[in-house]
Order: structure tokens, then sequence, then C-alpha cells
């Protein structure tokens, strides 16, 4: 698993579409490999999506940290990509009422370091429930804190590290 722009953002307003789609060849040209995109620019991302050839080893997730913007999820679902997910870290809110319909995978974790805004136990349950209900797969990274290797990643007293099955050939 290969991740793009980890420190930054593919689909930032100063980023070329030129570029985007240069960066969607390089990947496409690297079928071995599979490539998880992340984006707090869901708006953008539905609006480039149709100028962008998407090869089968991408897939594109968006951040979901609160029902602020829950949006995010519904411009996710808009963009033709093999993969789409959600990454719900850090969960700093309820994301009751999520709808998961078209959403390929889940990852939820809470805030590390100074300052790290505490995660309820009972807004992750409320993700786990609709990824059941849903059949999506749930990722649970962690609990976080400011010593997140103390809070571990445990949740109900398992570990949850559940994949899409589409991984690219």
């Amino acid at each position: 698993m290969i991740f793009v722009n980890s420190m930054s953002d593919l689909f930032h307003k100063e980023v070329p579409l030129d570029f985007i789609q240069r960066v969607f060849t390089t990947m496409r040209e690297c079928s071995q490999h599979t490539f998880q995109i992340l984006t707090k620019r869901s708006e953008r991302l539905q609006k480039l999506a149709s100028h962008i050839d998407w090869p089968p080893n991408v897939w594109m997730g968006v951040s979901v940290e609160d029902a602020r913007v829950l949006s995010r999820v519904d411009h996710l679902r808009n963009v033709p990509a093999a993969v789409r997910f959600l990454s719900c870290e850090p969960l700093i809110g309820s994301l009751s009422g999520i709808d998961l319909t078209d959403i390929h995978w889940v990852i939820v974790g809470g805030e590390s370091g100074f300052g790290a805004r505490p995660m309820k136990l009972e807004w992750v349950r409320e993700i786990y429930r609709v990824c059941r209900k849903k059949k999506v797969p749930f990722f649970f990274k962690q609990w976080g804190g400011v010593r997140k290797d103390l809070a571990g990643r445990s949740l109900g007293g398992r570990t949850y590290d559940e994949m899409p099955n589409r991984i690219a050939a």
C-alpha cells in the first residue's frame, strides 16, 4: 500500500489539474501497487473526478472527523474510484446517521499528541454498527490521546484490521 501526499492534499485548490492527472498516470503505470489518496477537499475532488482517468489500483478517501463534514461522504460517492473509503480520524464527534452506501471501507481513530481531544466509545460504536449493517470493512486504528501507545487499539477486547477485498492485482 502506498499513501499519496501523506502530509499534503492532492486536491488542494493550488494543485493544478494537469499535475493531478500526471500523478494518476504514474499510478496507472505502477499497477503492481495499490495507492491510497486522502483529501479533505471533497468538493474539488468531486468537481475534478470526471477529468481523471481512474485506474483500478487507486483507492480514494475523505476525512470525516465529525457531523459538520458529512457532506464529504456524499461528494466521495460521486467519484468512480475502485475503492472509496472514509478516514474518521481524528474522530472528534458523533457521526450518527452516517450513510455508508457505496463506501467500501471505514477507518476510525482518535486524535493523538499534546492537546488531543478525547474520542467517545459511543461514537466508535455508532460507526461500527453501521459498518456491520452495510457489510463495510471496519479498521480501528487507535484510541489516541497524549500517550497513544498506552491507550492502544483494542475495541471491546479485540482489534479490527478489516480491509476491502479489492486489492489491485
